[in-house]
């Protein structure tokens, strides 16, 4: 089944629904309009260069971008950590507000770039069971 099937709205903004819980959080990053539809990648802070695959990370396969799109391709961008779409979403207040939201995420301390190779521009630190919201720099 393809997200298209599993989620219509798929792509188009929709919202994100957030599994969070002992070990695991979630980052949503507010961005700038003018990076809609870039990617932002994360990979753990003290990561190396040597190390060309994230851990438990093939190189060929799908990317599930949460409600953002999904695709399939190998690695001839970043190494191969998780990235997601920057794309609009409504606000409460009704206003459209361009975000980034990594779900399922293992807590620890990340840093994040835009694809394909940065430089790093923010710094996150996730807990278990919590989200990390932050804004990305302008």
């Amino acid at each position: 089944m393809s997200n298209a099937e599993e989620n219509p709205h798929a792509g188009k903004g929709s919202s994100v629904l957030l599994d969070i819980g002992d070990g695991v959080g979630a980052i949503v990053l507010t961005m700038p309009a003018a990076l809609d539809d870039a990617e932002i990648e994360r990979r753990p802070i003290g990561w190396t260069a040597e190390n060309m695959v994230a851990p438990g990370h093939s190189h060929q396969h799908g990317h599930d971008h949460g409600a953002e799109h999904g695709h399939g391709h190998g690695h001839g961008h970043g190494a191969g950590f998780p990235h997601v779409a920057v794309v609009p979403r409504p606000s409460p207040d009704g206003s459209l507000v361009h975000s980034a939201v990594f779900f399922d995420v293992p807590e620890g301390s990340y840093e994040l770039y835009l694809l394909p190779d940065g430089p790093v521009q923010l710094t996150v630190e996730v807990a278990g069971g919590h989200v990390t919201e932050a804004d990305w720099p302008t």
